[in-house]
């Protein structure tokens, strides 16, 4: 599935383009009631263009079926297109095998409404067509033996190829919908959990964010990673509750995490600004309560230059270490703490966990979609167990081997979502590269200190002139 940039930037009005945009005030409505900022709606506005360009691209003839994330058709729905074929080629075949009395109207019925949810509009014309005049020349083949039978034959064809076709059409409508909301709510994610870069300040950075529904796109879970004064900060979270409320207060915590992150001397009045952040929102919504409005949180510092890491869980699931040995560490907190959003029922400080994070050393964080994802016995995920002994060459190794691993073990997709980051320290290549300049500069030197002393030798060998 093609996607025409020109038309994606400006929105061409193609009849593709008019059926997204009459569904388009359906779908952000809900948006529109909660004032999203400038870049959400310019965002969410380019994934509605791309959205009806990509229906524009694939014209009148577009089929109904989705292609996957790589943007091909998978092998097993590019086979079942030739189904239709398949039973009107069947039909014939056994209407001349079979003796009187025996019809293959079944098979030429049955043609068009495979077609209809499996094929583009056209295709699914052709075979309607196709089928309703096979059933007519096999009749007048055999001789009208039984009028009536003949003509019910031909009339039960025609009747389902008329529904096929209606069919198709409402298909075809479902898809565009849904091809729409997916752009709205990939073009949100971008705006709320834009990825990380993969290197800041000495660290290898990735994170992955995947949601339990295919085509949602967009949850409760959080993420983010900040470059301060203070060095590198980071967060991984998980809100209470699903669908727009829930990213509202995702939202409003990344906001308040970005900015805290840059003010806040330590991690302690970084999490209590978080804490009054998710107060003031629940004092603005009445119908949230304090039990219900609460956010698991791990926030983590990383010194700029340091070997040290600094972390405070607040009702998380522990962080893992790994070492480049395949040594899997759980950070467990010290103590119990409640979860973000919950400091009116209990007001206990804060408690700074700080550790070693040596060089090549990767501190692993993720939500409870992982630890809480059950196979088929109901034995849930061990992420520390399932990672122990294993090496990764990235931390983008190692989250690609983590939701694969999920994925084996559950047999599928995952029941909540998992939000992932991993952070490794890279070792540090300045000391080789400048020991390298100064050699080469050395070098360069002894070459110098070479060319003068021969311009000085020869200078000393040439004889001094003998008065004549």
């Amino acid at each position: 599935m093609r996607v025409r940039g020109s038309r994606a930037r400006t929105g061409a009005r193609t009849e593709g383009g008019t059926e997204r945009r009459t569904a388009w005030p359906r779908l952000t409505r809900p948006l529109a009631r909660r004032r999203p900022t400038t870049r959400v709606r310019t965002l969410i506005d380019t994934g509605a263009a791309a959205g009806a360009a990509t229906d524009a691209s694939t014209g009148p003839t577009a089929g109904p079926a989705p292609a996957d994330e790589s943007g091909k058709e998978p092998p097993g729905r590019r086979m079942a297109r030739w189904v239709p074929a398949v039973l009107v080629l069947g039909g014939i075949a056994f209407d001349l095998a079979a003796p009187p009395g025996y019809t293959a109207s079944p098979f030429f019925a049955a043609a068009p409404l495979v077609a209809a949810a499996l094929l583009p509009l056209r295709q699914t014309i052709v075979t309607a067509v196709v089928a309703v005049l096979t059933t007519c020349l096999l009749a007048e083949l055999h001789g009208v033996r039984d009028p009536t039978q003949a003509a019910t034959e031909i009339i039960t064809v025609a009747t389902v190829t008329v529904l096929a076709v209606v069919i198709n059409r409402v298909v075809r409508r479902s898809y565009h919908r849904l091809a729409s909301a997916r752009g709205v709510a990939e073009a949100a994610q971008r705006a709320v959990l834009p990825a990380p870069p993969a290197r800041l300040a000495g660290l290898e950075i990735a994170a992955r964010y995947v949601p339990a529904e295919k085509y949602a796109a967009i949850g409760g879970d959080l993420y983010a990673v900040q470059d301060t004064p203070h060095g590198v900060r980071l967060i991984v979270g998980d809100v209470r509750g699903k669908g727009l409320g829930a990213v509202e207060v995702v939202a409003i915590l990344l906001g308040c995490f970005r900015e805290a992150a840059e003010q806040e001397t330590t991690l302690e009045a970084l999490v209590g600004r978080l804490e009054r952040a998710l107060q003031r929102e629940g004092a603005r919504r009445a119908d949230l309560e304090v039990a219900e409005g609460f956010t698991t949180a791990v926030v983590a510092e990383i010194p700029r230059g340091g070997t040290t890491l600094r972390l405070i869980n607040r009702g998380h699931p522990a962080p893992l270490l790994l070492d480049e040995g395949g040594a899997v560490r759980a950070l467990e907190p010290e103590a119990s703490a409640l979860p973000v959003g919950m400091g009116e029922l209990a007001g206990w400080p804060d408690r700074v966990m700080e550790l070693a994070f040596a060089e090549g050393e990767t501190l692993l964080l993720f939500t409870d979609g992982v630890t809480e994802a059950r196979d088929r016995h109901g034995e849930f995920y061990d992420p520390e167990k399932r990672l122990r002994g294993r090496r990764f060459a990235s931390p983008q190794e190692l989250l690609d081997v983590l939701v694969a691993d999920v994925e084996r073990h559950t047999g599928g997709g995952t029941s909540d979502d998992m939000a992932l980051l991993a952070v490794r320290r890279t070792r540090a290549r300045g000391n080789g590269r400048d020991n390298g300049h100064n050699g080469r500069d050395n070098g360069h030197n002894g070459r110098d200190n070479g060319d003068n002393g021969r311009e000085n030798g020869g200078g000393n060998d040439r004889p001094n002139p003998t008065p004549s």
